[in-house]
C-alpha cells in the first residue's frame, strides 16, 4: 500500500492507495503543535477503522507547503509506519517542466496538481485550487508549467472582513438567491460568493486570452465544488487531484521507493491496537 500525504496550510490530507485504488482518506488540521506520537496514533486509528495494518504500507510520499510541521510528521511516519517517507521536490522530482522565473518559488502542491491534471484532462489547461489561498496555474500545450496567480481564499477574505469591520458578523458562505441583500447577512453572503465567482471568471478569462485559446479549467480544493456551481467557466471538479498526483509521481519513481530500506517500527496490528484501546 501507498500512503500519500498532502500537507496544506489549513489541513493535511492522508490518502491510502492499494494499487491505483484510493481505499480511504482523512484530514487533520495542519498545526506545528502536534507531537509525532499524536500524528502517529491518528494514522494508526484510521488504519484500524479501515481494518488495515500499517505494516502493509510499502511506501510513503509527501508534498508539503508547511515546513514547520515536517520534522514531527516525518518522525511519526518513521516511528509508527516503519517507512522512510520521500518528499516531493526534495527526494523526488515531479518530472514537470517548470517555466517560473524562480522554479523554487512554486508551491509543490501546485506542481503535483499539474502532474495529475495533465494526465487526466490533457493540455493546455488551467487549474484552480480553492483553499486557504486560491491559486490559478496555467499549463501550456506542451504540458509545461507556465505560471499563474494567487488570490486570497474566500474564508480568509470573510474572516478579514469580520475582524476589520466591527459591526459585521461571521456568516456562513452560501449564495443568496438574490444579488441585492435585504439584510446584513444576505448582503455579506451575496458580496462574498458572487464577488469571488466574478474574480474567478475574470482571472481565468484573462488567462485564456493570454494563452490564445479556450481550455479545460479544473477546480480542486475545499471550496472547489461549491464555486463550480457559480462559475460556468469551470469544466471539471476534482477533489482528489493532489492525492492522485502523488500516486502518479510515486509510480513514475517506484525504483527510488523500492531502494528505501525498511525501518524498525512500533506498529501493532489493527486487532492488537483495538484490544489495547479497549
Amino acid at each position: 500500500m501507498l500512503l500519500a500525504i498532502d500537507v496544506g496550510n489549513t489541513n493535511t490530507v492522508f490518502g491510502i492507495y492499494r494499487g491505483e485504488e484510493l481505499i480511504g482518506s482523512f484530514r487533520l488540521s495542519t498545526t506545528a503543535e502536534r507531537t509525532s506520537d499524536e500524528i502517529g496514533m491518528k494514522i494508526h486509528l484510521y488504519y484500524s477503522f479501515l481494518k488495515l495494518d500499517t505494516r502493509d504500507t510499502d511506501a510513503v510520499i509527501i508534498a508539503s507547503v508547511v515546513p514547520p510541521v515536517m520534522y514531527t510528521l516525518i518522525n511519526a511516519i518513521r516511528k509508527y509506519i516503519g517507512v522512510q517517507p520521500l518528499i516531493v521536490g526534495k527526494d523526488i522530482d515531479t518530472g514537470l517542466v517548470n517555466c517560473y522565473d524562480n522554479p523554487k518559488e512554486v508551491g509543490i502542491d501546485r506542481l503535483v496538481n499539474a502532474v495529475s491534471a495533465v494526465k487526466k484532462y490533457g493540455s493546455p489547461l488551467i487549474i484552480i485550487d480553492i483553499g486557504t489561498a486560491t491559486t490559478f496555474d496555467v499549463i501550456d500545450e506542451d504540458g509545461a508549467y507556465r505560471g499563474g496567480a494567487i488570490y486570497p481564499g474566500i474564508k480568509v477574505s470573510m474572516e478579514a472582513l469580520f475582524q476589520k469591520a466591527s459591526k459585521l458578523p461571521r456568516v456562513d458562505i452560501v449564495r443568496p438567491d438574490k444579488a441585492i441583500g435585504t439584510n446584513t447577512v444576505m448582503s455579506m453572503q451575496s458580496g462574498a460568493v458572487r464577488g469571488y465567482a466574478g474574480a474567478i471568471q475574470g482571472i481565468v478569462g484573462e488567462m485564456q486570452e493570454e494563452m490564445g485559446c479556450k481550455c479545460n479549467v479544473v477546480a480542486t480544493g475545499g471550496m472547489g465544488r461549491m464555486m463550480a456551481q457559480y462559475c460556468d467557466i469551470i469544466t471539471h471538479v476534482d477533489a482528489n487531484l493532489t492525492l492522485e498526483g502523488l500516486l502518479m509521481i510515486y509510480q513514475a519513481n517506484k525504483e527510488k521507493f523500492d531502494a528505501v530500506e525498511p525501518l524498525g517500527t512500533l506498529c501493532v496490528s489493527a486487532d492488537e491496537e483495538i484490544e489495547t484501546r479497549l
